[in-house]
């Protein structure tokens, strides 16, 4: 059985309500490095980007998901994208938006739902992520979740007037032995 429920947190769609939300996340400037973001956001485009978020992974090549505590309350983000059906891959982000709410754990245990829901559900072999290289706490996170760094990019993102190097990152799903 397939579920995206954890011990604290549970993964859910976009929902219209959490306009504000992503309105927030999107047009936070000290997040804008983690999505590459260069520009703020309108709520009239965070509001039809929600109208299509129901659209299906296999047409869109991406899914946003929620990350949100047992109280309702939205913590952040979690994504597929560059979902690849023929070479059964995608990329993963991942964001929790308030700084109170980091090193609890949430993160985690989104990953690991993401991870299980990718494998088993969406029929996935790998999946990769892009990790700029001073940035610890996302090492440790996919690190730990079994990632392992494949290469570094070299002046990858520029960033304030500065090239950062970037790490990437795979997991491929283990085989079973026959």
């Amino acid at each position: 059985m397939i579920t995206l429920k954890g011990q604290h947190i549970y993964l859910r769609a976009l929902e219209p309500e959490d306009l504000a939300f992503v309105h927030a996340v999107e047009n936070d400037e000290a997040l804008w490095e983690l999505s590459n973001t260069q520009a703020p956001y309108s709520k009239f485009v965070i509001k039809q980007y929600l109208e299509n978020a129901h659209k299906d992974i296999f047409e869109v090549k991406q899914l946003r998901l929620v990350v949100s505590n047992y109280n309702d309350e939205a913590l952040g983000l979690i994504d597929i994208f560059d979902f690849d059906f023929k070479h059964a891959r995608a990329g993963v982000g991942i964001l929790i938006k308030e700084p109170g709410n980091r090193a609890k754990g949430y993160g985690k245990e989104a990953l690991k739902l993401l991870i299980d829901y990718s494998f088993s559900h969406l029929g996935l072999h790998q999946l990769y992520c892009n990790v700029s290289k001073d940035n610890k706490a996302s090492i440790k996170l996919f690190t730990s979740a079994g990632f392992k760094e494949v290469g570094l990019k070299k002046d990858w993102n520029l960033v304030n007037g500065s090239y950062k190097d970037e790490y990437l990152f795979q997991l491929i799903k283990a085989h079973k032995e026959q």
